[in-house]
């Protein structure tokens, strides 16, 4: 036992005579007096309805506190951690755990390495994992995709990066520390499982989750065959027709037919805007030129145009790109004059059946003639996405081929020397399954249903389906339509081989497919309720 010190010795026991306590730290000797009471003035304000003038009123009364008071309902003080004061039996927020912290995100580098290898670019106190364990993960991953593509690397240097990064980021918020690193390795053996890409477009491009959302992507997309059910609501209006550049009537004032070839004649080169002498490829003056188009970019801080093929401002004389010159025409009266437009035929055939689809999918390749641009392949699939017509076009006669354009239409002259039916042939053979009432299906539609000098009604442009943010004129190309909303890549040729139209018809069905399949259904607008106005009319009736 520690020693009393007798602090309390001179204070009197509070329980006096009842004190039951063997040793009791206060006094109980008799003598020791009361401890005085305290005083403390109390004011009381002045009532206001009272009228007394008593110096009393506001003189102070003073009341005996005792020098303990009993504590009752006391209030804790107010705290810096907890709002306003108010006690809720709860930590403060600051000491309360809120939420598990979220996991890193793997970003790029802009940092370059003589490996290839990405840097992986994370802060270390976010991380779950080590970060020298998810560089040494990435950099197998990195290894094994860039094995994958080895024959698509020149076309795009980054692609194996990129998905290295992306593949590490989908195992890292998959996995836990301890599962992490065998998620990798069960990652680098589905690499090994793969199919060697001969395209950016191959399925086997792509990591783990964009290929798995392709696939079921594509799933959905072949289960749906599309009907004119499902199209009615998105065909055209005439006016929208007109309003973007399609020709509905058969043009008046000039015979068909009557002037096929501009050859030997002057006109004003599309590429570089000067005035030439038409002639056919063998005799072509060089043009000297940029296949790209302008585009606006702010450069230190001063707004430039530039082209997009090489970078070059457009005030610039200097060009990226040489060939012949070439023309092309958009008048319909001179499209008319180069070969006849027509109309697609009835729906109904003399017999009484109709071979006809409900609905197909339509694209052309075009190339530069001294007859202007003209088709060149024509692809058309049906509602399922099978292919059902693929052909190349042969000239008409007295028409020379300028420029096979195989940039852009992947056309070759050894490819299209097999051709072997006209324009006015084709037209013939399309009509085996397209009538006045199929719909047709394409991307900037018009441009194909001119160069096929067809004139039809029923029509479903992507390009319109799916708007430029910025509004017409503005059109968002078929490849950027594809990379979003079905996570493909089309028209990967790298700038040599060009596009197939066979792809593009396919591709331009599947987007329809999937604006069909997730494109929100519009809400109902609610029936106005009837105002007293139209009560009393309709009692007057």
């Amino acid at each position: 036992m520690f020693s009393v010190l007798g602090l309390f010795h001179k204070l009197p026991c509070p329980e006096k005579n009842n004190c039951k306590r063997p040793n009791c730290i206060f006094s109980h000797r008799p003598d020791v007096p009361e401890p005085p009471p305290i005083h403390i003035p109390v004011y009381e304000p002045k009532p206001i309805a009272s009228t007394s003038t008593s110096s009393s009123s506001s003189s102070p009364k003073t009341s005996v506190v005792p020098v303990k008071r009993p504590v009752v309902n006391e209030t804790p003080p107010k705290s810096p951690y907890i709002p306003n004061g108010t006690f809720n039996g709860e930590p403060p927020r600051k000491l309360q755990r809120v939420g598990t912290t979220q996991k890193s995100i793997a970003v790029p580098t802009a940092r370059a390495t003589s490996t290839g290898v990405p840097i992986l670019k994370v802060n270390a106190a976010t991380s779950t994992v080590a970060i020298p364990v998810r560089q040494a993960m990435l950099k197998t991953l990195y290894e094994h995709f860039a094995v994958l593509y080895q024959q698509i690397l020149p076309m795009d240097p980054t692609l194996a990066s990129e998905h290295a990064l992306k593949q590490e980021e989908e195992v890292y918020k998959k996995s836990m520390k301890l599962t992490y690193r065998n998620a990798v390795i069960s990652s680098v053996a589905a690499l090994k499982r793969r199919a060697v890409p001969d395209s950016i477009s191959h399925p086997s491009v792509g990591t783990e989750d964009e290929i798995a959302a392709r696939e079921a992507t594509r799933k959905s997309l072949q289960a749906l065959r599309l009907t004119r059910a499902h199209l009615e609501v998105l065909l055209l209006s005439l006016d929208d027709m007109k309003k973007w550049g399609y020709i509905v009537d058969v043009p008046e004032g000039v015979v068909g037919g009557s002037r096929p070839s501009e050859e030997g004649n002057i006109t004003k080169c599309e590429r570089c805007g000067e005035q030439f002498k038409v002639k056919r490829r063998e005799e072509a003056d060089e043009c000297n030129f940029h296949w790209g188009r302008p585009y606006s970019k702010t450069v230190n801080g001063e707004k430039m145009r530039l082209y997009s093929c090489c970078s070059r401002p457009t005030s610039s004389d200097e060009t990226c790109a040489r060939g012949p010159h070439v023309f092309y025409e958009s008048s319909p009266e001179a499209l008319h004059s180069r070969h006849p437009f027509s109309p697609t035929r009835p729906s109904t055939t003399a017999n009484g059946r109709d071979t006809a689809l409900e609905v197909v999918a339509l694209d052309c390749e075009m190339i530069y003639t001294t007859g202007g641009m003209r088709v060149a392949r024509v692809s058309v699939v049906d509602g399922h996405g099978k292919e059902v017509f693929d052909e190349q076009v042969r000239m008409d006669d007295g028409v020379e081929i300028i420029d096979y354009n195989t940039r852009f239409s992947g056309i070759t002259e050894e490819e299209h020397s097999k051709a072997l039916l006209p324009l006015a042939s084709i037209r013939k053979s399309l009509d085996a399954f397209i009538s006045s009432q199929t719909i047709l299906v394409g991307h900037a539609l018009e441009n194909d249903l001119k160069t096929l000098r067809m004139i039809h009604h029923r029509c479903v442009d992507t390009a319109i389906l799916f708007p430029h943010q910025a509004g017409a004129p503005y059109r968002r190309s078929l490849r950027d339509l594809v990379k979003q909303h079905l996570g493909k890549v089309i028209q990967a040729g790298g700038g040599t081989s060009g596009h197939s139209s066979l792809e593009d018809s396919i591709a331009t069905l599947d987007l329809v497919r999937w604006f069909v399949l997730n494109k929100p259904k519009p809400t109902p607008k609610p029936t106005p309720k009837p105002t007293e106005n139209t009560l009393s009319s309709l009692s007057d009736l």
